[in-house]
This record gives C-alpha cells, structure tokens and sequence, in this order.
C-alpha cells in the first residue's frame, strides 16, 4: 500500500478525492534529469524530494514504457516499465510522496509491439485489433493533427494492407469497434490503478473512434468510452481522476466534460497560445475575453492551467479566438527566437501551422539586448497568470528552469519537439538551483515562492468563483474568492514593458477600501486606491470579504 501525505494511503482508496489549493502539477520525462550509473526514475526522485515536496503534489510521468519513438508514445509493451529508466518499484517510490498521473495511450500502439507483429502473422485476438482501409477510400472528411499519410502499407501473412496512422507510420491505430481492444485497455486502466496512478491521461482520444464518412474527431462513441471509464473508475477506484488530451479549439475541447459524466479535468489548451500572443502584442484583450466567457465547468469538473509540455505550443486552440494574420505573426516571432512550427494537412491538401516547438522561456525572450533584463520578469508573469486561474496549475519541468532551446536535440533526433525535451545533468542542475545569479536559479526560486504563496490561498481553490475584471488592455486581472467566501484575491498582470497604474475601483472593479496585502511580497501594496505595475510585474491582493 502506498503512504505519504500525497500518495494513496489506506484512507484514500475507496473514496473520490477532493481537490484544493494546494494541488499542482509537475509534468516531466522520467530521464529529465540525470546522473552516471544511476537509475534515471531514482534521480527524478531525489530531485523531487528534495526540492519541489510541499510545493508540488502530483507529478505527471510522461510514458515510461519500452516504446520505438515519439519519445514514448509509441508503446511496445504497456505493462512493462523502460528498463533504461527503472522499474515498477522507482515508480511506486515517487507515489509515496507525490500522486502519480499516468498516460493511458489507447489511440495507437507501436508497430514494433507483440500486438502488431501478431496482426502480421494473422494470430488471433490481434489480428482484429487494427484498422484496414483502402487507399482509394475517400477519406478527405478526416480531420488531420499530422502532415503525415493517414494510411501506411504493410506486408502481412495474407498480402498487402494499409493500416490507419493517424499520428506517424509507427503508431498504428487500434480498433476499438472489437471489444477485445476495448477491454485489453480496461485491464491496462486498472493495471495502472494497481500501481499507484491517481491520475490517468487519457492520450490522443479525441480520434479514438474512427467512421467513414466522418471526421473520425470527436465523434460520439469516443465519448461513449470516456464515460464508461469514468463509470468504472467511480466503482472501483472513485479516487482516481480522469483527463483528456485534445489539443483542439476550446469548445470541441470542453466538450469531453460531458454531463459531468466524462472527464474530470480538461487542458485548457488556449491559454498557452492566448498568454504567448498577449505578452508579445502587450495586450490582455483576447485573454480576458477568452478567461470571461468560461462560464462554469460542470460540478467535480476543473480544468488543468499550463503554458508548456512536452508537445510543442499548439496553435489550433486560438481558431476564432486570435485574428489570423496576428497568429501569423505569432508564428514568424517563434521562428525568429530560434522555434520551429509543425504544421497539419486541411481537408483541401494545404498545410497551416499546428504548433510552435519552443520552449516557453525563448518564446517570450527579447531579441534587443535593452531589454534582456526584462526576460524572467516576463516569463513569471506568464507562468503566474497559470497559477492563479481557476482549475488546477501543471509546470512543465523545464519552465521551472527556463530551459533554452534544445537544438542539438533537433538534430540527433530530426524531431522538432526535441526543441523542448532537453536531458540535465543533475550536478550541474543543483548548482545552477543554487545560484540566483543564474537565470536558472533565479527562475526556480522565484517560481518555487509563487507555488509555495498559492498553496496557501483558500482563494486559488479551484472550485473558488472567478470574475475577470477589465481594468484595461495592458493588464490582466482576476479576481478569485474561496468557496465560503472567506477569502478574496486581485491578481495583477501586467504585460507590457511599462509602468502602469491600475485603479482599484471602478465600472469593473471594486476592491473595497483596503488594506490590501501583497501576498506574494507580503507587504502592503496600493496607496489611494490605485496600485502601480512595474514592467511585467505581477501581484496577488488580498481584499477585504464581500460583506
């Protein structure tokens, strides 16, 4: 049985966990960082404990099975843990402390797995698991995430067939029409659950269930599958929470919360784009249209707050929201900051940018050395707007650095996401943590304070109200209240490179007559009901209670 203040203890199991303020999110490979000689989920351990315990409870172990390539999402064997990584028992370790969230790939599997090999040599139940199309087929109604062909050729016992591919030539798609499939991922889902997964990621499943004739996106039974996961879990494991993967417009998005029948929690995969282009125009205007018509999730749902993972800066999420030619703009300012841009076949044969391979650090970094100083002030100010919107915060490991980008990585692998996955020797990481002279140091301790501050704010709850006041497009405000009102906080971003002062009431907002408490400073802030911004300066208020 695992223990620990965040792990899944005895008094636990059997009962749907409660989220607060105080849960967040760490998202990392399980080889970020390394030492010689040593298991590298041993090493991600000892950096977890010793310097993100308390401040971080839930870590997300990016797929840590044997797998062929992208980077562990194109499984092998879903049962086994990467012997280059460790084992079921570094696995079990970290869940003491943290809970674990694990990535459940059920879309595809590896075409070097037993399971396809048995597809090739005919041998039942496999052989059925996989889906044949014929390349005359009219399949231009799918909806593509890849540049890629959807169909790829192979050789089997019985002739030639072109299997579905959605995402590579290696990942092929399996057929959840044969119920096989469909309970072989059921066994694997409580496997997990057996392990110590808390969490389940529930990859790529918007192109789950595939129809000719369709889109083969989003179509009714794969939302037919989430809520029967969701139904068993709530049987037999209720303090296990669900998340769905779908890097698509905000609205096909949201939809996977169902009836509060689905998902538990959803990416909300437009702020990283929304926060990038705001920050670069100086501007929070489409942000806070976007963030003010969130309306209300469905009750014991919540959405996860990031601005980086492992994938790149998906573009697709700010469809409608972000005039076209200012997202082209977006993209040729990555681009010049060192990025790269994968791009996505439509349905007329034309390719349009999908997402930005960049870390989030460089994709915010001045190119003129006048204002270099202003780098790590306008990075926390991305990643703060995160931490204080209403749903659960997720860090990407390397924002918590500032990681630059990867290049070398690029060209070792030729994949562009590489940019963004770097490897870290953990000596030279700890000194760097060490030293605030470093833009690593720096960065960590600064955003270490911020998780730390949060975690103590009833107001940051995420079932907390959350009202988007609009004190002017240079400046980002939310202002958050805790579920029985006890507490009432004015977040302040603001994303220009200039001195602003913000007026504490007015048409839009009305944060009573003080004090105010700067949380995050912890010293008094605002002076004759205004409060003045430095340069991408953020701040955190506490008000008066709404009497």
């Amino acid at each position: 049985m695992l223990v620990g203040r965040y792990g899944v203890g005895a008094e636990q199991i059997g009962h749907p966990y409660q989220w607060d303020q105080q849960d967040s999110v760490l998202i990392t490979y399980g080889d970020t960082i390394r030492e010689p000689g040593r298991a590298p989920l041993k090493t991600l351990r000892e950096f977890l404990n010793l310097r993100v315990q308390n401040a971080i409870n839930t870590v997300h172990i990016l797929p840590f099975f044997p797998y062929s390539s992208d980077a562990g999402f194109s499984i092998t064997d879903y049962r086994q843990v990467n012997p280059d990584l460790g084992s079921w028992e570094e696995i079990s370790a970290i869940g003491r402390n943290f809970r674990l969230m694990v990535d459940l790939v059920l879309n595809h599997v590896s075409r070097e797995s037993e399971w396809f090999t048995d597809y090739i040599n005919g041998l039942v139940p496999r052989s059925r698991y996989f889906i044949e199309a014929c390349p005359e087929s009219d399949l231009s109604q799918v909806v593509r995430p890849r540049s890629t062909p959807l169909l790829s050729p192979v050789r089997t016992r019985e002739g030639h067939k072109h299997v579905w591919t959605t995402f590579s030539a290696d990942q092929v798609d399996l057929d959840f029409t044969n119920p096989d499939v469909l309970f072989e991922f059921l066994d694997i889902l409580f496997y997990y659950i057996s392990k110590g997964a808390c969490v389940i990621r529930m990859d790529a499943i918007a192109y789950l269930w595939k129809k000719m004739g369709t889109s083969c996106i989003h179509l009714p039974e794969t939302h037919e599958v989430v809520k029967l996961f969701r139904t068993l879990v709530e049987l037999v494991a209720p303090h296990v929470l669900l998340i769905t993967e779908t890097n698509v417009p905000h609205n096909e998005n949201i939809s996977y919360f169902g009836q509060a029948d689905e998902a538990h929690i959803v990416y909300q995969f437009s702020l990283p784009p929304l926060l990038l282009h705001g920050l670069h125009r100086g501007t929070a205007a489409y942000l806070r249209e976007w963030a003010d018509g969130l309306g209300e999730v469905p009750s014991g749902c919540t959405f996860l707050n990031f601005t980086a993972s492992h994938d790149g800066i998906g573009l697709r999420p700010i469809e409608g929201l972000v005039p076209e030619e200012e997202v082209d703009e977006l993209v040729e300012a990555a681009r010049e900051r060192g990025g790269m841009v994968t791009t996505r076949t439509l349905q007329d044969g034309t390719e349009k940018p999908y997402e930005l391979n960049i870390t989030y650090y460089d994709a915010l970094r001045f190119l003129d050395g006048d204002r270099e100083h202003l780098n790590v002030p306008r990075f926390l100010c991305s990643q703060a707007v995160a931490l204080a919107l209403k749903g659960i915060p997720a860090v990407y490991i390397h924002s918590l650095f500032a990681t630059r980008n990867d290049h070398e990585a690029v060209e070792e692998t030729g994949v562009a996401r590489s940019i963004n996955r770097s490897t870290l020797d953990f000596d030279d990481l700890e000194r760097q943590l060490d030293d605030e002279t470093t833009r690593t140091g720096r960065v960590f301790a600064q955003y270490r304070h911020l998780l730390d501050v949060r975690r103590r704010q009833p107001a940051f709850h995420p079932d907390g109200a959350q009202r988007v006041p609009d004190v002017g497009d240079e400046v980002f405000a939310l202002e958050r209240t805790a579920p029985d009102g006890g507490q009432r906080i004015l977040a302040l971003n603001n994303f220009t490179a200039r001195r602003v002062t913000v007026a504490l009431s007015g048409e839009d907002l009305d944060a009573g007559s003080g004090p105010y408490r700067d949380l995050i400073e912890d010293e008094d802030r605002g002076q004759g009901g205004s409060v003045e911004l430095s340069p991408y300066d953020t701040v955190w208020l506490e008000l008066n209670p709404r009497g």
